[in-house]
């Protein structure tokens, strides 16, 4: 398949992750679920959560291990944001370009990677809404976007 933006092609470099267990492995599901919550309280998002457990831990998969994933075990706590990370990180790129065009008013490069901002947030936007993860009356509004973020 070709990607989004440039219709190249090629080998994405990813490998799947291991299924089984490594022998090496001490941790159990309980504890990596405790784990995950004590970090999570600690102010980490979830993708750093994982970096966390991978680095620091050895936890190479938390799905093989604990049989949920980062997401559903906070989601299970109550500690999942109602804004998803990924929809967030998109939003504050959104408000940096535009603070960026503010002052750089002929920058049409940044013109152009403001709308590609602004079309994926609204993809992903129009995902989470068929997932239920955002609520289906929840608008991405370039002028209160600012609200979001603090």
């Amino acid at each position: 398949m070709a990607r989004m933006y440039s219709r190249d092609r090629g080998i994405s470099g990813s490998t799947t992750p291991i299924k089984k267990i490594p022998s090496w492995m001490r941790y159990k599901g309980k504890e990596i679920e405790k784990l995950i919550i004590k970090l999570a309280k600690g102010g980490n998002t979830p993708s750093e959560i994982g970096m966390v457990l991978r680095d620091t831990y050895g936890i190479h998969s938390v799905k093989a291990v604990s049989k949920k994933s980062i997401s559903e075990t906070l989601d299970e706590n109550k500690l999942l944001k109602e804004i998803p990370e990924d929809l967030m990180a998109l939003i504050k790129k959104f408000i940096e370009v535009k603070k960026h065009l503010e002052k750089n008013r002929q920058d049409k490069t940044a013109k152009r990677g403001l709308q590609l901002t602004d079309s994926k947030i609204r993809r992903l936007v129009k995902y989470y809404k068929k997932t239920k993860k955002l609520p289906a009356d929840w608008k991405f509004e370039a002028e209160k976007v600012k609200m979001y973020v603090e």
